[in-house]
């Protein structure tokens, strides 16, 4: 599938899409950006042949900044304020990226804010660089409140105390409380965050590409109540039992060692061994 814009750069290596934003000088989600994150989101959705996402920026110092305040300014404001039953477009475009059968993964390099942020909480891992990334929800401080489904994901993602702390205060989190709040996976120095997550994608990639959707979408399912989510995880496990490629990777998994005391002593490199 050919991926085609201005203002990101898609490279695809086998099962890994990678996304460079370039939108100078800082990133800022204006329309057109936006409109190119829709649609890739989309044409992520519907690529059968990918399995890992990865988004970062060409900006060490910016990641995603906010939705563009000006055009802010401009949205419809006549009348009185209503609920609508269904998502607005920044909603759907976030839960795509985290509902989507990749694994998706933002590489925070710099700052990231407002918008750029809750699309960040949508993906599935975010890393981020010691020292360089920040986080901040400024929209509070402008008289708005988060948007683009940040009140709702950042709870879920750090606990409801730190979430308002976050949007509330309106000020910057560093990249060290963000890993230890839970929102950064992990940090690293900033050359060593290209490398680990290039490796972890690789990983991913190799690894049989039907247990890696699946294991998404059962992930997925711990937003139900816990009954629901057991059962959805035992029929998806039940269906990849049926699939070729589960029988001949735990077969393989066995003639490399595993479920001998040498080969679990060192199971994380005899996992990335079984596609080899």
């Amino acid at each position: 599938m050919a991926y085609e814009y201005d203002l990101l750069k898609v490279e695809v290596d086998g099962r890994i899409a990678t996304i460079t934003v370039d939108n100078p000088p800082i990133n800022l989600i204006t329309m057109p950006l936006y409109a190119e994150l829709r649609s890739l989101s989309e044409a992520l959705e519907q690529d059968p042949d990918l399995s890992v996402v990865v988004l970062k920026s060409a900006d060490p110092d910016f990641f995603l900044a906010h939705f563009d305040v000006a055009t802010i300014l401009e949205f419809p404001v006549e009348g009185v304020a209503t609920r609508s039953p269904a998502a607005n477009p920044y909603h759907v475009m976030c839960e795509r990226f985290r509902t989507m059968d990749k694994i998706t993964i933002a590489q925070i390099e710099g700052r990231v804010g407002g918008g750029g942020s809750e699309l960040s909480a949508s993906f599935d891992m975010r890393f981020g660089v010691r020292g360089k990334t920040i986080i901040n929800q400024m929209e509070v401080p402008i008289g708005i409140l988060p948007g683009g489904t940040g009140t709702q994901r950042l709870p879920r993602l750090v606990g409801r105390g730190r979430a308002m702390e976050i949007i509330i205060g309106g000020d910057d989190l560093d990249a060290d409380t963000a890993e230890r709040w839970g929102y950064l996976n992990r940090i690293f120095d900033a050359d060593e965050i290209g490398a680990y997550v290039e490796k972890l994608a690789h990983r991913i990639a190799a690894f049989p590409i039907e247990a890696v959707r699946l294991a998404k979408e059962a992930v997925n399912c711990a937003d139900l109540p816990l009954a629901e989510g057991l059962a959805e995880e035992a029929f998806l496990f039940q269906r990849l039992l049926r699939n070729e490629s589960a029988q001949t990777s735990m077969r393989r998994f066995l003639e490399l060692g595993g479920q001998t005391r040498e080969g679990e002593l060192r199971v994380g490199e005899l996992n990335a061994e079984i596609a080899s």
